[in-house]
């Protein structure tokens, strides 16, 4: 079992392949089909995500893993094939969520702590039966006026820390997600800062809780200037400083690291991504697992009509190709044409 999870967080960062995350909740899918005048009934959820995972060119090529929401794990596809069974036959590995939200963390004002633990050894070992192979949790770090707090950073990685025991006694690999928002007016050296005082209380947390670095994969932000900030730092800046800070906190025993997209648009998620691969001589995989920053693109085209799927495929194509030569650094703007 050990060395099955090892095999499956190195294939999560493969070169020229990344993960597709398709988790969002309820609410956030109901909110991205509103964007495009599609109704969220549970059958149009489920063509939507039967769509992306028959993109066989992007499936087999470009995406190591797919990340599930609780609902699409157990549906079936319009033939009745489930669509675990269509991922795995592409290639590519069944992932899950299994935390259940961020939530106000008390007496911490404005800051969360995500929540899920409570039945987690259960979940997971139903989870592992319907065919995931890897999870994901995601603790949300706010930067504002006095915040973060130690207590709200250590709060959620010590979460973190618990839920990825969890999974590896369950055979399952851990995604740690520890992201540092981008909202905000703040600059790239305050998320810096942020940022490295988190990986380094989540790799504390994680040695306490005696998780296996090589059977673990980390889903960080990249070191970026804060969304409302006046001066955007360039890409070769985000690179350099995200780098940078992930030698001084991140060991170099975990094998694929996998940025989130964090808000970024496509172009920027993947400008970004290609900087820091150019920068070479890493210990990790540097890969994505981006969900809006692919996803966008497709769901507009297809817009809720069926008729539209052929063109949908084709932006998730494109999409998942752009990230995929980011992470071997072959990307270049001229490609996007």
């Amino acid at each position: 079992m050990a060395q099955l999870m090892e095999e499956v967080a190195k294939a999560l960062g493969t070169p020229g392949r990344g993960i597709l995350a398709a988790d969002e909740s309820t609410g956030t899918i109901k909110k991205r089909f509103d964007s495009v005048n599609a109704q969220s009934t549970e059958e149009n959820r489920r063509d939507y995500r039967e769509m992306l995972f028959r993109t066989s060119k992007a499936m087999s090529k470009n995406i190591s893993g797919v990340i599930l929401y609780d609902e699409t794990i157990r549906q079936n596809a319009q033939d009745g094939t489930p669509l675990v069974d269509i991922i795995q036959k592409a290639g590519t590995i069944p992932g899950i969520k299994v935390d259940q939200g961020a939530k106000p963390m008390a007496g911490h004002g404005h800051e969360l702590v995500t929540e899920g633990l409570t039945g987690l050894r259960d979940r997971l070992a139903e989870y592992y039966e319907l065919g995931a192979r890897f999870a994901k949790w995601r603790a949300v770090i706010t930067i504002g006026a006095g915040i973060p707090s130690h207590a709200c950073i250590k709060a959620n990685c010590h979460a973190l820390a618990r839920y990825a025991a969890l999974c590896q006694e369950a055979g399952i690999v851990p995604i740690v997600e520890p992201e540092v928002l981008m909202d905000g007016d703040h600059d790239i050296d305050r998320c810096d800062s942020v940022t490295e005082a988190t990986l380094r209380t989540l790799f504390s947390e994680l040695y306490e809780q005696r998780v296996v670095l090589e059977q673990t994969v980390l889903k960080p932000n990249m070191v970026i200037s804060g969304a409302a900030c006046a001066t955007q730092a360039s890409a070769e800046e985000v690179a350099q400083k995200t780098v940078r800070c992930f030698r001084r906190a991140v060991p170099a025993a975990l094998p694929s690291i996998v940025f989130l997209s964090g808000g970024q648009s496509d172009i920027d998620a993947t400008t970004h991504l290609n900087a820091i691969n150019a920068i070479g001589d890493l210990p990790w995989q540097m890969s994505f697992s981006y969900g809006r920053a692919l996803q966008a693109a497709p769901l507009h085209a297809w817009a809720g009509k069926a008729e539209n799927a052929g063109l949908a495929q084709a932006a998730l194509t494109h999409r998942a190709a752009m990230n995929g030569l980011a992470t071997r650094a072959a990307w270049s703007p001229d490609l996007e044409n």
